[in-house]
């Protein structure tokens, strides 16, 4: 299932990260248990038991959430969320370490070491943006950041999800239309860690990032618009936003 930025269980995520920002605990956790409990697939349920799992009182309780993330991200095993295994193994190792459990604790601690964080994706890629772009142009590092323009960014984004890159390309700066293009890679990519782990566990929006340029081989024009008002929220919670770019 394809990650979408209009699932409720997402909206309720990002209202739940947004108290945590405010130092509002009691009002996140009761948000990511709403969507706990509205999450009816194997996508919704992996990415809510991991916030329940995050505000539990005591290792026991986490090491369930932990767990129970866990058992859907291995039904779900793609590359939306394998990036989000050695997070996980971590912190179950962790939990089995303050119950006196070290068995336990170093299986996991082994199982997270043994992934490596590796994309595995062969796309197609798209990028968003309102520029003029033709096929054979060069995407390159080095431009200012569409959501802190005192930043230079030292990597090129780019993502799997043609609706992804069309969030991008509404969210933008400049004038001009928005447009989405096929990217090919032209060096090695990593995930992107402003949204790996940092936001959503894993990689659900198949978000990448490269120092190396990106070659544009095509350009797409039937992704999915947000209407104005889930754009609106969207301007809103990134004007909002106080945390840092992982740069």
């Amino acid at each position: 299932m394809e990650f979408n930025p209009s699932n409720n269980v997402v909206k309720l995520s990002l209202l739940g990260m947004g108290m945590e920002e405010k130092g509002k605990p009691e009002e996140a956790i009761k948000l990511f248990l709403q969507a706990w409990n509205e999450a009816t697939d194997d996508q919704e349920k992996f990415i809510a038991a991991h916030y329940v799992a995050r505000h539990q009182k005591n290792a026991s309780d986490k090491l369930k959430w932990l767990e129970t993330a866990l058992l859907f991200a291995l039904n779900l095993n793609n590359d939306a969320v394998r990036s989000a295994f050695p997070f996980l193994y971590l912190n179950i190792a962790k939990c089995h370490e303050d119950l006196g459990n070290p068995l336990k604790a170093e299986e996991h601690y082994a199982l997270a070491a043994s992934f490596k964080d590796n994309p595995s994706d062969k796309g197609p890629f798209y990028h968003g943006t309102r520029a003029d772009l033709r096929v054979g142009d060069l995407l390159t590092p080095g431009e200012n950041s569409n959501y802190k323009p005192e930043l230079k960014m030292n990597h090129i984004y780019f993502t799997a999800l043609v609706n992804g890159a069309g969030l991008a390309a509404a969210l933008a700066k400049g004038e001009g239309s928005e447009r989405v293009y096929v990217v090919e890679p032209t060096g090695s990519f990593e995930n992107d860690p402003n949204v790996t782990d940092k936001k959503f566990p894993g990689n659900p929006t198949r978000s990448y990032r490269s120092q190396s340029p990106l070659r544009i081989i095509g350009e797409v024009t039937d992704w999915e618009r947000m209407d104005p008002e889930e754009l609106r929220k969207w301007r809103e919670r990134l004007a909002n936003h106080k945390g840092d770019i992982i740069n």
